[in-house]
């Protein structure tokens, strides 16, 4: 499926000047004695694909649940579009932020899990409105259009009257994907989108999320390990290991002529 005919109308995201988008100052997240996150510093540009790679535990999930305020920084801060996320500017002092700045910042921010996390209760193009029209303040009509579009973009129109119990899962992370553009975000963020999928299934999701990074503009930063899917996507890679960066590049360099030791063994193991 190519969605080029579909995205002129869709308007996926803003539009993006290059910026920077994305900062981490030193962020640092421990669980227990746990230290997943070591005062990482790392940026995204608007605009931009990014990868994360790296073995399980190393830190990259909790990048993307940070982002959404699923969870907070024990030390450091975290900029979107030049506003602190999880802390505010109380005259001259930075403070923990209140929940409604924090809502505001976020609203930037659309997300894709692993798992689907429809709601069960409603047929798939409400799952697709129900956040524009009660976060956004869209009216019930411009939300039921943008959601018929990008229920289009991703091969979905003949199911909108359908609950998610109905739909296969891979058709069920397409409504997901819908449902966040739907937000119109400024970066989307994807964890392992394909790893609840049967492996019949994910050729066709990875399909849809390949036509939204070659055709729109929207910022992405993505967790997976389709090492192919982050080839073909990505203008950055980012290698993790013990909750730092310890490699970074585009894709040729890395997946050809990584310098880390490390790189090199993991690349070996997964592809």
């Amino acid at each position: 499926m190519s969605a080029d005919s579909n995205l002129s109308k869709a308007t996926v995201n803003p539009a993006v000047d290059g910026s920077e988008l994305i900062r981490f100052d030193r962020v640092t997240k421990r669980f227990g004695t746990n230290t997943v996150l070591d005062s990482l510093d790392f940026t995204v540009s608007s605009g931009k694909h990014v990868t994360l790679i790296g073995p399980s535990g190393s830190g990259k999930t909790t990048i993307l649940r940070l982002l959404m305020t699923l969870l907070k920084p024990d030390e450091g801060t975290i900029k979107v579009g030049g506003e602190y996320l999880t802390h505010e500017k109380k005259g001259d002092r930075l403070v923990p932020a209140g929940e409604k700045h924090t809502r505001e910042v976020r609203k930037h921010i659309g997300m894709v899990f692993q798992q689907f996390n429809l709601f069960p209760n409603m047929k798939v193009l409400r799952n697709v409105t129900e956040a524009p029209v009660h976060v956004l303040g869209m009216s019930k009509e411009a939300a039921e259009e943008r959601a018929h579009e990008l229920l289009d973009l991703v091969g979905l129109t003949e199911h909108i009257d359908k609950y998610p119990t109905q739909l296969s899962g891979g058709q069920q992370q397409r409504v997901a994907i819908a449902r966040a553009l739907a937000m119109r975000p400024q970066v989307l963020l994807l964890d392992e989108v394909t790893s609840a999928l049967d492996p019949e299934l994910v050729a066709g999701v990875l399909d849809v999320l390949r036509d939204i990074a070659h055709t729109t503009d929207i910022t992405m930063l993505c967790v997976t390990h389709e090492m192919n899917f982050a080839r073909d996507i990505s203008d950055d890679v980012l290698m993790f290991d013990a909750g730092r960066v310890i490699e970074s590049g585009p894709p040729e360099k890395i997946f050809t002529e990584p310098e880390h030791e490390r790189t090199r063994e993991f690349l070996s193991a997964v592809l």
